[in-house]
């Protein structure tokens, strides 16, 4: 294995559903580990630092969403979720907990081979996998770059989307860090939600405007708990603005 080469890690119960992601993902020239319970996926997940994890929402230990929380306090890994369920309300609490997309079984290899390629093209936050246990984790941004102040003791990453506020850094998710990067490169001016969705997805699997109102939602919530006020607001119904504060 190169060090250039993509990790994934498949984490699955059902042997035939993990046997095909893995058939997928190896056609994708990318090393894949397996794990079938939640616990052992962690583990797998701090020990190959993986690119991708292709994550069943059904698991024998625990629900998938649990471990997609997990993941993400250490791991900026993209995430696609795959369930049996397809509900809408299960696609939106995936997304809520961190996961970056969600397919329903039955799906086709084509159709995870082309998301997980979309997903490994966009840039990621920079969060890995540290020594001191999942709550030790801390947001790498780039070096040598000068900060976004949006005021209020609240600083990005133009390239990365890490993000601090008074010198604590504020978790997000893949997708979080490109929505406030975008954001941030307009802010104080509505951006349409169509436009957000093409900038941070480039146009990748948009079956409805919920997945960018999901992301959103979940960026601000987190903006809110960091800076005890709100960032983000709905402007017209279809557009996001990102305040700046003196």
């Amino acid at each position: 294995m190169t060090e250039s080469r993509h990790r994934a890690l498949v984490v699955d119960d059902d042997p035939d559903i993990a046997d095909l992601v893995v058939m997928v993902l190896e056609g994708l020239d990318m090393d894949v580990s397996v794990a079938g319970t939640g616990e052992e996926a962690l583990a797998l997940a701090r020990e190959r630092q993986p690119d991708l994890v292709t994550l069943d929402l059904t698991l024998p230990d625990a629900d998938g969403t649990e471990i997609c929380e997990r993941l993400r306090r250490f791991t900026d890994a993209y995430i696609i979720m795959i369930t049996g369920r397809d509900a809408e309300t299960d696609r939106l609490i995936g997304l809520e907990v961190g996961a970056d997309e969600y397919l329903a079984k039955p799906f086709s290899p084509r159709e995870l081979r082309a998301r997980a390629t979309a997903l490994l093209r966009r840039p990621r936050s920079g969060l890995r996998a540290g020594d001191g246990g999942e709550e030790a984790a801390v947001v790498v941004r780039s070096a040598d770059v000068e900060l976004t102040d949006l005021g209020g003791g609240l600083l990005v990453d133009p390239l990365t989307g890490a993000t601090r506020h008074r010198d604590e850094n504020v978790p997000l998710t893949p997708t979080e860090a490109k929505l406030l990067v975008t954001l941030t490169r307009q802010a104080g001016e509505p951006m349409e939600r169509a436009d957000l969705a093409t900038e941070v997805r480039g146009g990748d699997f948009i079956a409805s405007d919920f997945l960018i109102d999901v992301q959103v939602a979940g960026l601000r919530r987190k903006l809110r708990a960091a800076t005890g006020r709100d960032r983000l607001t709905v402007v017209r119904g279809t557009a996001y603005q990102l305040t700046v504060v003196d």
